[in-house]
């Protein structure tokens, strides 16, 4: 089965026209394939939309993080930022982790996402954003 890049763009052509703001969030990574030849990336350079990296913080993430970004960049895609969610609650080294993407990536993380045994979208924006002043 391949996935029709032409009308996702069409679509989210459409869309932009009637609002401000789109956000287009992928699935499974940027190299997970739409079909034979395509690819998530494909859609992102087609979309011409910069990219935020969502990284799972777990054992593996360094690698993982670090080769998305370099299928990111090898498209010529611009690599807005980056998020480390910690899914591992357990997960030993954590900001050693969190500092070591931070200089290899180049650039501190936009959030830093704490594990929620289940998450709750106000819990979750209370602890990001912090109480409303």
């Amino acid at each position: 089965m391949e996935i029709d890049i032409t009308r996702i763009v069409q679509a989210f052509d459409r869309l932009a026209w009637q609002v401000e703001t789109v956000v287009v969030e992928g699935a499974g990574g940027v190299l997970v394939p739409l079909g034979p030849s395509r690819d998530a990336a494909d859609l992102a350079v087609r979309l011409a939309l910069p990219v935020i990296l969502v990284v799972g913080m777990r054992l593996g993430c360094l690698n993982h993080a670090l080769l998305t970004c370099e299928a990111i960049r090898s498209r010529n895609l611009y690599l807005a930022g980056w998020v480390a969610n910690r899914i591992d609650p357990d997960m030993a080294n954590f900001e050693e982790n969190v500092e070591t993407l931070r200089q290899r990536i180049g650039t501190s993380p936009l959030a830093v996402v704490p594990h929620l045994a289940a998450p709750d979208p106000a819990v979750l924006a209370l602890q990001m954003l912090g109480p409303p002043a």
